[in-house]
C-alpha cells in the first residue's frame, strides 16, 4: 500500500525515477480497487454494461489518469528510456508487448539522464 501512497504523492511528477515494486503495486492496486469499485457500482444499479463502466469507476478512472501516466513515465526513466515511450500503447498488441518487456526490466545501475538510481544496496532482494 505505501507504494500506492507514494505514486499518488507524486501526482505530477514526471521527473526522476520510479523501481518497478513502485510501479507494478501501483498497477496492482488499481486493478483491486476498480475491481471493487465495478462490483459496487454493479450492485447499487450505476454500471452500464454497454460502456462497462459504472459512476464510481469512472469517477475514479478520472482521479488515476494523472498519476498512471506519471508513474508509468518515470518507470519508462528508471530504465533509460524517453517518456515519450509511453506512446508505443497506442500500437495495438505489439506495443503493449514491446512496454511490458521495458517494465519488467530492472532498474538501470548507478546515475542516467533522469536521476539517481532508486534501489539503495540495502534494498536489493533477488
Amino acid at each position: 500500500m505505501n507504494w500506492y501512497i507514494l505514486a499518488l504523492q507524486k501526482y505530477f511528477v514526471i521527473k526522476g525515477r520510479s523501481r518497478r515494486m513502485e510501479f507494478w503495486y501501483f498497477t496492482l492496486f488499481n486493478l483491486i480497487i476498480t475491481l471493487l469499485l465495478s462490483c459496487i457500482d454493479y450492485t447499487i444499479g450505476t454500471f452500464d454494461p454497454v460502456t462497462a463502466v459504472g459512476f464510481f469507476g469512472g469517477l475514479y478512472s478520472i482521479f488515476i489518469l494523472v498519476p498512471s501516466i506519471t508513474v508509468t513515465v518515470r518507470r519508462l526513466h528508471d530504465v533509460g528510456l524517453s517518456g515519450w515511450m509511453i506512446l508505443l500503447n497506442i500500437i495495438p498488441v505489439i506495443g503493449w508487448l514491446i512496454l511490458l518487456y521495458f517494465y519488467v526490466q530492472p532498474s538501470q545501475a548507478g546515475k542516467n539522464p533522469y536521476g539517481a538510481c532508486p534501489i539503495k544496496a540495502k534494498d536489493v532482494t533477488f
